[in-house]
């Protein structure tokens, strides 16, 4: 079945991203990051250099029959398969990402495993889907005996952690993972898109898209990943510099922190620029509340303040001087 025509079954996505960062001490150039990302042998990995380099591997579907997460405690069960991939940006950052959709209606009786493999990344319902049942109790979390699409993107990166030839794992800077749990569902005519984003504590944020009504829930997965790309270094950044010594005894302390910033994470920040120009809205909605930008424009510039501080109190020390 291709893409198209699965699109036009989807009716509700669902989808978690996980974000980390890549665990070697340098950035990998493009031809490494091919080689780390060839998940399947017979598809492509995918690399788009503009305007940033983007590396991005074929997908891998991962077969399910089981129950679907629901606030209502309704048993709605679903079968088909899960689409996952990893990406990596600038060689630095590494994403993994598990996502299906699921059609309004499915078969009453669960179909021969060929059915769904020519629906990749579909899940079919037996009988018709509670959509709002399904989507509050996708964005709460699974209980046991539901499916777990977190644990599916979580495979992906341990599978690539493990490839030891490749990565040092001696990175150059601590950070958290960050994870951020999706929904996307079609507006009716007379309702506005939105997207409502709330974090949590632990590192995992969710999302909730209401799409224009010729947008496939599905497409929201290129806008999530880049929200989750973008959240991850805000998260970083802002921890780093919080609670930051700035005290002229403390001065190589503060270069410590600032160097890697600079080195490996500032010039990654590029909101929308692989969004499609039909989710914009969306993105759009997330610059006004929380103001991503402006929160990251803001560290940023305290960054280079600090430096231009630490560049006439040590200049010896200054990140590119020798």
């Amino acid at each position: 079945m291709s893409r198209a025509a699965e699109d036009s079954d989807a009716f509700v996505a669902c989808g978690e991203v996980r974000t980390c960062l890549l665990p070697t001490r340098d950035a990998l150039d493009e031809r490494t990051a091919v080689e780390l990302l060839h998940l399947r042998p017979d598809e492509r990995v995918r690399v788009s250099r503009h305007p940033n380099r983007h590396v991005v591997s074929p997908d891998v579907l991962t077969g399910v029959d089981c129950r679907l997460p629901t606030d209502t405690g309704a048993r709605v069960r679903a079968v088909g398969t899960v689409r996952s991939r990893a990406s990596l940006v600038e060689g630095r950052v590494i994403q993994s990402t598990a996502s299906f959709s699921l059609p309004a209606v499915g078969a009453d009786r669960r179909q021969s495993w060929g059915y769904y493999l020519v629906r990749p990344g579909l899940l079919v319902p037996l009988g018709r889907l509670p959509e709002s049942a399904v989507v509050r109790g996708f964005l709460r979390g699974h209980r046991q005996g539901e499916l777990d699409v977190g644990s599916i993107a979580e495979s992906v990166l341990a599978h690539i952690s493990r490839q030891d030839r490749i990565l040092d794992h001696d990175p150059p800077l601590t950070a958290a993972d960050t994870r951020l749990r999706w929904t996307a569902v079609r507006t009716t005519a007379d309702e506005e898109p939105s997207s409502l984003l709330t974090k949590n504590e632990d590192g995992l944020s969710t999302l909730e898209l209401r799409l224009p009504p010729g947008v496939a829930p599905s497409e929201a997965v290129g806008l999530c990943e880049d929200l989750a790309l973008h959240d991850w270094l805000l998260t970083t950044v802002a921890d780093k510099l919080d609670g930051l010594p700035t005290a002229a005894a403390d001065g190589r302390a503060v270069l410590r922190v600032l160097r890697p910033l600079v080195d490996h994470l500032l010039h990654l920040w590029m909101p929308r620029a692989r969004v499609d120009r039909a989710l914009q809205t969306a993105w759009n909605q997330l610059e006004e509340a929380p103001g991503f930008s402006r929160q990251w424009n803001a560290l940023a510039q305290r960054i280079r303040d600090q430096l231009a501080v630490r560049a006439i109190h040590l200049p010896d020390e200054v990140p590119g001087r020798r």
